[in-house]
């Protein structure tokens, strides 16, 4: 049996497939390559010693995802396929429901046809909207997404919850993700995103290296310890192990269940900034611009749930964050090699 990786190319499916392989699962990735390479399936050989399936396909696309099902042996599915940039979800937001609601109906429908009845659910922190305080229980109301993307990711959650309520054979854990940064210890593998970083990690990364003159950090007259933004940074091979965790759970459990994947700490930007200059030695030039419209003061998890029902913690520092990301960065200036 294997697990199938939808979007599995990607930042956070390559890590989370290191993570399933090095656990001792099979893994079969999945990935139209919107926004990734193939090359990075051969760093995941490459870092495994395993060979891993992969399909370059859309799986909104039925006919292709029913080949790859009737081909392999799925048990459990982890969803990462999905478009994430906010700020094209604004300016393309028909694009983007009908791409992530897609992807999800459709995986739902085929693997019912192939009676597979696990998923783990690729979610995030935005779901919770700007109205609760923090640190943030998976009790809270949700809403008040503040894009489409996010209200994608919602929708998607409501999804899943009522499939569960009509499927009693149906497992679904919804792991909302809060800032995963940072790059496997190996340099092979990392955050590689297409055009102008969307998150500030991987911005200053590209500014520690050269390829971007300087940091823009939006706003300093927050209520936070320094005026700037406060976020929930975790360890992109913590959330993968997230992920490990998960699927025993979803083995012996039906319905939905929401948990929280972060540290339980917030960072500040310019504590973030201070970290990756300590750690490696490199000045990260910035400015201070405008707020944008949408950005919280702070956003931190509760990860409590997650070590109750899952054993799991987040093990690994904001230093080991800053380090090994700019690894990856310095290994890899430009990102992956294109084809």
């Amino acid at each position: 049996m294997a697990i199938l990786l939808a979007g599995g190319a990607g930042y956070i499916g390559t890590h989370t497939a290191v993570e399933f392989i090095n656990a001792g699962y099979e893994v079969v990735i999945a990935d139209n390559l919107y926004n990734s390479k193939a090359e990075a399936v051969r760093r995941v050989e490459k870092i495994t010693g395993k060979s891993v399936p992969f399909y370059q396909i859309d799986v909104s696309d039925a006919e292709a995802l029913r080949t790859l099902f009737s081909e392999q042996n799925i048990d459990t599915v982890v969803h990462f396929a999905g478009m994430k940039a906010v700020g094209e979800s604004v300016a393309k937001p028909m694009m983007y429901y009908r791409n992530n609601l897609n992807t999800t109906l459709t995986l739902l429908e085929v693997m019912k046809d192939f009676d597979c009845h696990r998923f783990v659910f690729s979610s995030s922190a935005t779901v919770y909207g700007f109205s609760n305080p923090v640190p943030l229980f998976e009790t809270m109301p949700r809403g008040e997404c503040t894009n489409p993307y996010g209200w994608t990711k919602w929708m998607i959650e409501q999804i899943l919850m009522d499939a569960c309520a009509a499927d009693p054979e149906l497992s679904v854990v919804l792991l909302r993700y809060f800032n995963p940064i940072g790059a496997h210890e190996s340099g092979l593998i990392g955050e590689d995103p297409q055009g102008t970083p969307n998150n500030i990690f991987p911005y200053i990364t590209q500014v520690a290296v050269g390829r971007r003159p300087q940091l823009t950090v939006f706003g300093n007259d927050y209520d936070t310890v320094d005026g700037t933004g406060v976020r929930d940074y975790i360890h992109v091979v913590d959330l993968a192990k997230g992920h490990v965790a998960a699927v025993p759970y979803a083995e012996k459990h039906t319905g939905a269940e929401i948990i929280n994947l972060g540290t339980g700490r917030g960072t500040s930007v310019l504590e973030m900034i201070a970290a990756f200059e300590r750690v490696n030695g490199v000045k990260i030039p910035y400015v201070i611009g405008a707020r944008r419209a949408g950005d919280l003061a702070e956003s931190y998890a509760n990860a409590d749930k997650a070590k109750e029902v899952l054993g799991w913690t987040a093990e690994k520092t904001i230093e080991d964050m800053c380090r090994d990301g700019y690894r990856w960065q310095t290994m890899n200036p430009m990102g992956y090699p294109e084809g």
